[in-house]
């Protein structure tokens, strides 16, 4: 009989780009629970898993605490439905905050629109030197300056 698959660190870490430092920081979390090979750490296919599924999280914005609850709540059950309503619940509120922060980004650029249009009539209608002045802040932005 055949032995499972595993992977190393650097392994792992070169496959998902992240620094081995960040799986050892899942690891402590209790994210990742490799086994031992003297000191060598040793990751099966349920670690190379979890540490997907974190980073997947992760990327939707959920917090360690979330990724790992929902993690847990499979733990090898037949039965991922009480999984399955917990992360709808999840979705559901990282969609809310999602939305609030769309709305917040659109009253904002609305806010800018507004500024850079007194700003612009302040100039005068001479369009070319309202583009020239407004090329200006921009270029003093970006640099710092």
């Amino acid at each position: 009989m055949a032995s499972e698959q595993t992977y190393t660190i650097t392994e792992l870490a070169r496959e998902f780009d992240v620094t081995p430092r960040a799986i050892r920081f899942y690891e402590d979390q209790g994210l990742l629970k490799p086994s031992r090979a003297g000191r060598t750490r040793v990751y099966s296919k349920s670690d190379r898993t979890r540490l997907k599924l974190t980073l997947r999280g992760k990327r939707l914005g959920l917090s360690l605490a979330e990724i790992k609850e929902l993690i847990e709540m499979h733990g090898g059950v037949g039965n991922s439905a009480p999984q399955l309503l917990r992360f709808l619940v999840v979705l559901a509120d990282r969609r809310a905050a999602l939305e609030q922060q769309r709305e917040d980004i659109e009253a904002v650029l609305g806010e800018i629109d507004s500024l850079e249009k007194q700003c612009s009539e302040l100039l005068g209608h001479d369009a070319s030197r309202a583009a020239e002045e407004r090329a200006e802040v921009v270029r003093r932005m970006r640099t710092g300056a």
